[in-house]
């Protein structure tokens, strides 16, 4: 019988800055990539915990449990008050995202979002606590290149504009929202 394949584990020494929102914080993060995770996927769950970081902000099994977002924060009750997922999910995972969450926000990160997102886009104009933002397939391939076992990274935010930086790379990360949230 062959052997299932097991996750690497990544290690991130994340600080955040983020003037827009008024938060900052180190956050000594875990990252369990999944066997057919790439490194653009990894980075781009790295990059929205920081976007949205708070209190209850964890990654989940993501990859490893369909039912699950990348990343969620849940409240002191259990409840999910944000959902973020990664790619293209089809519009029943949002719909029933929308459902569970107060906010869901999809982080589409491919050369294929446009034409993902026009095909589902109708199904899901009356959903206020959905945003969809689209990452450039070059930011990702940046980010990508950031990617090592063990990391340091720096997420400031300041007047919109969003910097990852490591010791010696600094990558501006720009964000086109196809659907903000009302």
């Amino acid at each position: 019988m062959p052997m299932a394949l097991k996750a690497t584990i990544y290690k991130a020494d994340l600080q955040i800055a983020d003037m827009d929102r008024h938060v900052y914080g180190d956050h000594a993060l875990t990252i369990a990539r999944h066997p057919s995770e790439t490194d653009e996927r990894m980075m781009a769950r790295v990059l929205a915990y920081a976007l949205y970081a708070q209190d209850g902000i964890a990654f989940t099994k993501g990859l490893f449990d369909v039912d699950e977002p990348e990343v969620w924060v849940k409240n002191l009750a259990g409840e999910i008050t944000l959902w973020i997922d990664l790619g293209q999910p089809d519009d029943a995972r949002i719909r029933r995202a929308c459902g569970r969450a107060d906010q869901v926000v999809v982080l589409c990160y491919s050369s294929g979002c446009e034409v993902w997102w026009k095909q589902i886009a109708s199904k899901l104009t009356r959903f206020d606590n959905l945003t969809v933002l689209q990452l450039p397939a070059d930011t990702t391939q940046a980010l990508a290149a950031l990617a090592e076992r063990s990391m340091r990274l720096q997420c400031m935010v300041q007047d919109g504009e969003i910097w990852i930086r490591t010791d010696t790379q600094s990558v501006p990360v720009k964000l086109v929202s196809l659907l903000p949230a009302a």
